[in-house]
């Protein structure tokens, strides 16, 4: 995939003798670099469903824009379109026939995005950013779930400017997840509140938050019968809570984990702990990935409980992070998350979304 092919003289096992292998700290994992990515700092990747023929990946940014780009079979990635916001981009979604992307933004709005037409309009507002943004297709209806830092949460059927439905929410929206039927909202003050979308969308069960710090990012996991049955939630202290919905022994099946520190699993000496910013579950293994603020991704078997594999460390944070619809790709974005202040930021620094190979390095390791 690389210019000269992973085999050549050129490639990786001989950059070490000069040196650059070491310095190239930006990507020491030698994966495949996104062309063209983001100005700013990339909040969001997400990869087309498995209807639609190809992989098309999309990532919003800071930068305002949403960007998508055609992932070929041999690693080459092409540009092919982007729209604009007129504030950050926090969320984007695909629709389930692959044929539209949703937005959010700290602009207050959502906009959908036909890729045929390349046309963008406006479909949601709220009186604050919005958070999160997601699909839902029901036997019985379609719509967006949009989550905001006003403290709701929208249902929007996209033809119609007023909400299907507004439910009320104790906090921001921090992050969210859908797997019909079945959403997810984690919210500032660790507020954690579970909705059921059949027939149509209603709270469910608000949940004492399994974790002690700032929710950050929250992904549903499966259960063998392709069920949504619980999800990983990732704080900003370098922590996951694996939480099932319905477990036949709570105590015993929910557990937390540490992840994204400095000097792993030694408790002796200080360690910097970082946020976990982006948690997703691989389609086929049902294995998880994390990224965090420390410049690393992880991937993890939730029920062997062991950890698979942690890269290298980036010279920056990772931000987001994704498969794509087989499981074959891992998408990870590099760009600064201002988890450490305005003085460690570097605007001369550039941002990067690379592809990673996935369907070795994620499978269990004792697979049934």
């Amino acid at each position: 995939m690389s210019l000269f092919g992973a085999t050549s003289g050129f490639g990786a096992a001989g950059a070490g003798v000069f040196g650059s292998a070491t310095t190239d700290s930006h990507n020491p994992m030698k994966d495949v670099e996104v062309t063209s990515p983001p100005d700013d700092s990339i909040s969001c990747l997400a990869f087309s469903p498995p209807t639609m023929p190809g992989n098309f990946l999309i990532g919003g940014s800071w930068a305002n824009d949403v960007r998508c780009w055609e992932v070929q079979d041999n690693g080459q990635t092409v540009p092919k379109a982007q729209q604009m916001h007129t504030g950050p981009v926090l969320d984007a979604c695909w629709s389930d026939d692959g044929s539209k992307v949703f937005t959010a933004s700290c602009d207050k709005t959502a906009k959908m995005w036909d890729l045929n037409s390349n046309q963008a309009l406006q479909i949601a507002q709220h009186d604050g950013p919005i958070k999160s943004i997601h699909w839902i297709k029901a036997p019985n209806y379609s719509c967006i779930m949009t989550g905001s830092w006003d403290k709701t949460l929208k249902f929007w059927d996209t033809r119609s400017p007023n909400p299907m439905m507004s439910l009320q929410m104790p906090e921001r929206s921090y992050c969210a997840d859908v797997v019909y039927p079945m959403a997810v909202v984690a919210t500032a003050d660790r507020g954690l509140i579970v909705y059921q979308l059949e027939n149509q969308p209603s709270e469910f069960r608000r949940i004492d938050s399994p974790l002690k710090h700032q929710h950050r990012c929250v992904a549903i996991f499966k259960d063998k019968q392709n069920k949504p049955t619980g999800f990983a939630l990732g704080s900003i202290e370098g922590r996951v809570a694996i939480h099932y919905i319905n477990p036949p022994n709570p105590a015993k099946d929910n557990f937390t984990f540490k992840c994204h520190r400095s000097n792993g699993t030694n408790t002796t000496t200080p360690q910097d702990i970082y946020a976990v910013n982006a948690i997703s579950f691989h389609p086929v293994h049902g294995t998880l990935a994390t990224v965090g603020s420390d410049g690393r991704f992880s991937f993890w078997d939730k029920d062997a409980r062991t950890k698979l594999k942690t890269s290298e460390q980036l010279d920056q944070p990772i931000t987001a992070c994704c498969f794509n619809s087989n499981g074959n790709i891992f998408a990870y974005a590099s760009s600064y998350d201002w988890s450490k202040g305005h003085e460690y930021y570097n605007p001369q620094k550039k941002n990067y979304i690379f592809l990673r190979s996935a369907a070795e390095e994620l499978k269990p390791r004792n697979k049934k």
